[in-house]
C-alpha cells in the first residue's frame, strides 16, 4: 500500500510539473543586425503569451522615387513599439525545445516611426520625411546557445508618409511591407 501511495504521489507530481504553461521571459534585451539596419530592443512580459517589443535603431535603405532625384543609400533612426503573442511556447515546451530568450513563432503588430532627425552615410544633407508605419508581421525567432539568436518575419501593412510637413503638397500613404531577417546577441 505504501508502494502505491507513493507512486500516485509521484504520479501527481508529475502531472502538475507538466501542466505548467510555458511563459515569455519577464524582460530580455538584446541587439541585432541584418542586411537593413542594426537596432537594440527590450521584450517585456505583459503575460504569460504577450511580450512588448520596443526597439531603437537605424534603419538603412537605398533611396529612388518620386521625393527624391537621385539614388543614394543612408541609414536613419526608428523607434518601433510591436506587441507579441508566442503562440506556440506550450508546444515547443512540451517537445523539450528551447523557449530560452522567447524563442517561439509569433504575431505582431509592428509599428515604426521614422523621424527626419539625422541620417547616416549622406553627405549630401538629405531630408528623411517623417513617416509611420503599421505592419501585422508573422515571425519565429531562435536562440543559437546561451546569447546568440536569429529571427525572421514577414507582413503587409501600412505606411502614412508626413509629406505636408516637408513642403509637398499633399500627405501620402501606401502598402507597406516588413521582410526582416537579422542576428543578434541577448544581453
Amino acid at each position: 500500500m505504501k508502494k502505491f501511495l507513493l507512486f500516485l504521489i509521484f504520479f501527481g507530481l508529475t502531472l502538475i510539473v507538466k501542466s505548467q504553461n510555458a511563459s515569455v521571459e519577464k524582460s530580455t534585451y538584446g541587439i541585432q543586425t541584418g542586411s537593413f539596419g542594426v537596432w537594440i530592443h527590450n521584450e517585456t512580459k505583459l503575460s504569460n503569451k504577450i511580450a512588448l517589443r520596443s526597439e531603437l535603431g537605424l534603419d538603412s535603405g537605398i533611396l529612388a522615387g518620386s521625393y527624391y532625384d537621385r539614388v543614394g543609400f543612408l541609414m536613419t533612426p526608428v523607434v518601433t513599439l510591436e506587441p507579441r503573442w508566442y503562440y506556440n511556447l506550450n508546444q515547443r515546451a512540451s517537445k523539450s525545445k528551447n523557449i530560452a530568450g522567447n524563442s517561439g513563432n509569433f504575431l505582431s503588430l509592428k509599428t515604426s516611426y521614422n523621424p527626419d532627425w539625422f541620417t547616416v552615410f549622406d553627405n549630401t544633407n538629405l531630408k528623411v520625411i517623417d513617416q509611420i508605419s503599421i505592419i501585422p508581421t508573422w515571425g519565429m525567432r531562435r536562440q543559437i546557445g546561451k546569447h546568440f539568436m536569429y529571427e525572421t518575419g514577414i507582413g503587409i501593412g501600412y505606411r502614412h508618409i508626413f509629406s505636408k510637413n516637408s513642403g509637398y503638397t499633399d500627405n501620402k500613404s501606401e502598402a507597406a511591407v516588413n521582410l526582416h531577417l537579422r542576428i543578434g546577441y541577448r544581453f
